[in-house]
């Protein structure tokens, strides 16, 4: 590997490297395991945690598109206590930082779920806004700036001491005024962006291909709309972040720092290739030491707009 510094600081965590697997898409780490080395990563974000055990949505819940995939897995996950009492254990046997990411209905299912998972003792949370709030008729967290402030103040309140990472959606309007609602709140770094709604329908059935009709869209077509989003939020707050959304090769976590995120999260090249995460960190250490960098963080913010 080149001679690149490739640790960063993510909010008073320090990774040994800039590289992060984003939840839902690297289970709890077990599988990939047996590919490689989980030390070798910056970071594991955990499948999304619900506070009971959830079997997720009817399939067809995953389905290929140009460019991606859509899903509506529907955050299928065994609860945040066997999480901490089955998972954790086994993430800790690695050196690497643990992230859990949560989901929930009512502020105060993230207030607990945060509780445990402090106690327990992971690196940060990620708090997942694109959830239905069913105190609001459904309406999710993340399209309101009262709604998501909310959420993150009842998260920090209480993770203790451990960083709260709030994961904005790009499903809105204008995506910094969720940044500044969140960081106002006492966010301690943003994650962007989450999956962007879709759908396609089988001309053959006249049937959408999921179950739910709609899903997530994730993967390589993606990405120019994440490191928008990205390059937007890092000029809106000061908090840092950590920027996803199709990123496959070196090049394209690069593209992520230079438009303002402090570090960067591999997803849906992971089902391609077990070993994409590693390709990308290897890819990033290439191009920094290329530029002339003696740290790969000195590529965040570094776009030169015209």
């Amino acid at each position: 590997m080149p001679d690149v510094n490739m640790s960063v600081n993510l909010a008073g965590m320090t990774m040994k490297n800039p590289i992060v697997v984003a939840s839902g898409t690297f289970g709890f780490g077990r599988e990939y395991g047996e590919f490689f080395d989980l030390s070798e990563l910056g970071g594991i974000c955990a499948k999304g945690l619900t506070l009971h055990r959830r079997e997720g949505n009817p399939a067809p819940r995953i389905a290929e598109t140009p460019m991606g995939i859509l899903n509506s897995v529907g955050l299928q996950n065994p609860g945040v206590d066997a999480f901490i009492a089955e998972e954790l254990p086994f993430l800790r046997q690695y050196d690497v930082k643990v992230i859990a990411n949560i989901s929930g209905n009512t502020p105060e299912e993230y207030g607990i779920m945060c509780e445990k998972l402090a106690e327990a003792g992971v690196d940060m949370i990620e708090v997942n806004i694109s959830c239905p709030n069913v105190k609001a008729g459904g309406l999710a967290y993340g399209t309101r700036p009262e709604l998501a402030a909310e959420v993150t103040k009842m998260a920090k309140s209480h993770a203790g001491s451990v960083p709260v990472m709030v994961k904005l959606s790009p499903n809105v309007t204008d995506v910094t005024e969720i940044a500044r609602a969140v960081e106002e709140a006492g966010a301690d770094a943003l994650s962007l962006i989450n999956t962007l709604r879709g759908m396609r329908i089988d001309i053959n059935t006249d049937r959408p291909v999921l179950k739910m009709n709609t899903g997530g869209l994730s993967g390589p077509a993606v990405l120019p709309v994440a490191v928008r989003m990205v390059w937007e939020v890092a000029n809106a707050v000061k908090v840092p972040i950590l920027g996803m959304g199709g990123v496959a090769k070196g090049e394209d976590a690069a593209q992520l720092m230079l438009a303002g995120a402090t570090a960067v999260a591999v997803g849906t090249s992971l089902f391609a290739d077990p070993y994409a995460a590693i390709t990308v960190r290897d890819g990033l250490a290439a191009i920094a030491a290329r530029k002339g960098l003696a740290n790969v963080s000195d590529l965040t913010g570094g776009v030169k707009p015209w």
